[in-house]
């Protein structure tokens, strides 16, 4: 059973993510950037990064099919071992990632993480196209497409990640929104503690602002690994 801890690099200095991620390595399985840091340094910080451990492009690709193959497809010669793409992309799109994803890791291990669901959303925030089913109904039937489409990994909440996992035995759950009770939940919406999401079935965790905003952040990162269970 996976249990992995991606660091969320959220940062805007280079130079400070790479000393983080060099103080932090021991304790961490996985980096995690998205926008903010991949569009100001580009493959550079990707394949820099990716020398010190399995580096996750968040930038949950949708768009026309055609778009979002390129889009994997670059994650992955910038030497990316995950990135997102979301559920809402429709079919077409979600069996030609799962077409490619198979293709790639024919040259080495590539996972495409379905984002069902954002962390930031609660029942209140949902987008109107949305608002018509329950987060819980709108994960697993997201979830349901893409799996039928050939994907086996899933970005979601660790409050539906058990549905899910009950569902879809075997499939790869990383959660987001991951937080322990002391720590400020910011601008997430759907919280919950490491050691629970991993006894209710998630396969990884992503953690950001509480390890590099922490006064000392290699002990932080230590606490968020103890909690793996390892």
């Amino acid at each position: 059973m996976s249990r992995d801890l991606f660091l969320a690099l959220d940062l805007d200095d280079k130079a400070q993510a790479l000393e983080l991620v060099h103080k932090v390595s021991e304790f961490i399985t996985g980096i995690k950037i998205g926008p903010r840091m991949g569009f100001k340094y580009g493959a550079d910080i990707v394949s820099e990064l990716a020398k010190i451990k399995p580096v996750f492009i968040d930038n949950k690709y949708f768009d026309i099919p055609n778009t979002m193959l390129a889009s994997v497809r670059s994650s992955f010669n910038m030497g990316a071992s995950f990135c997102t793409v979301h559920a809402q992309s429709g079919p077409e799109a979600l069996k030609k990632l799962a077409d490619l994803e198979a293709e790639l890791n024919k040259t080495r291990a590539f996972k495409v993480l379905v984002v069902t669901v954002l962390t930031s959303f609660n029942k209140e925030t949902m987008p109107v196209n949305c608002i018509k089913a329950s987060i819980t109904e709108q994960v697993q039937a997201l979830a349901h497409e893409a799996y039928g489409c050939g994907l086996r990994s899933f970005v979601c909440s660790a409050l539906e990640v058990e549905a899910l996992k009950n569902n879809f035995p075997g499939c790869y759950f990383v959660t987001p929104g991951i937080r322990f009770p002391e720590e400020s939940a910011g601008d997430q919406k759907r919280v919950v503690g490491p050691k629970q999401a991993f006894n209710l079935g998630a396969s990884a965790i992503v953690v950001g602002r509480p390890i590099y905003e922490a006064s000392d952040p290699v002990e932080a990162a230590k606490k968020y690994y103890e909690a793996l269970g390892l």
